[in-house]
């Protein structure tokens, strides 16, 4: 697997190239945006840093999103604020990590992006359809307008049927481990997925309630080989 780190920092491609090849892993280094835009389609993964010269973090991630929607992207930032880790976010990228940061996280962050990155193309429940390369939901034929986050928290439940997850767990999956969260924003997500996808909570095909628990997808709708 090919990794492009693109950080204008020359010790931290340093330490993280080393640390990626020890792991296995092939790297390509851009120390600008310009770069960064020419080398991206070779890679597997993208390891960004947001403040570039010549082009930006936030330009190079909306190049990827609108050639490569699939690919995923880590982004990093010396910015600790919740609007800067958001606004990444909300322009595509997968995770994030803050410096100063731990080698070794990122490259288990790296790893894990590309189990995900490895789901099927397709997967089947009854009338609904997801499709997690492309990040699509179809219910009955028609595209589901699904948010980021209402997509995440569907394919986690719907990939593991019958399994029961706490909102703790959820909140952790979906919003990440350092997400300052409530359960009540896992409540309030799950209302609207049940909205679009029109489930009844009393009597749900997709999505049940765990009183006292949490939530999960029924058992019923395993997946279609």
């Amino acid at each position: 697997m090919k990794v492009l780190l693109v950080d204008d920092d020359p010790a931290i491609l340093e330490v993280l190239r080393a640390y990626l090849q020890g792991a296995g892993f092939s790297v390509l280094e851009a120390q600008d945006g310009e770069e960064a835009l020419l080398l991206f389609p070779q890679a597997d993964l993208v390891v960004l840093d947001l403040m570039l010269p010549k082009v930006d973090g936030w330009r190079v991630a909306e190049a990827i999103r609108g050639e490569r929607p699939e690919l995923p992207i880590l982004m990093l930032t010396a910015r600790g604020e919740e609007e800067e880790r958001v606004r990444g976010l909300e322009l595509g990228a997968d995770d994030y990590v803050v410096k100063p940061f731990s080698p070794k996280e990122v490259v288990a962050r790296i790893k894990a992006l590309l189990r995900r990155a490895g789901l099927k193309e397709e997967l089947t429940y009854g009338p609904l359809r997801l499709l997690p390369r492309k990040r699509e939901a179809c219910l009955a034929g028609e595209p589901l307008p699904l948010s980021r986050l209402e997509f995440d928290l569907l394919l986690t439940l719907a990939q593991h049927p019958g399994m029961v997850f706490s909102r703790e767990r959820l909140l952790e999956k979906v919003w990440g481990p350092d997400f300052p969260g409530v359960d009540r924003v896992v409540d309030v997500h799950i209302a609207g997925l049940r909205k679009k996808l029109g489930d009844d909570p009393d009597n749900p095909r997709f999505i049940e309630t765990v009183r006292g628990v949490g939530y999960r997808f029924k058992e019923a709708n395993a997946p279609f080989p």
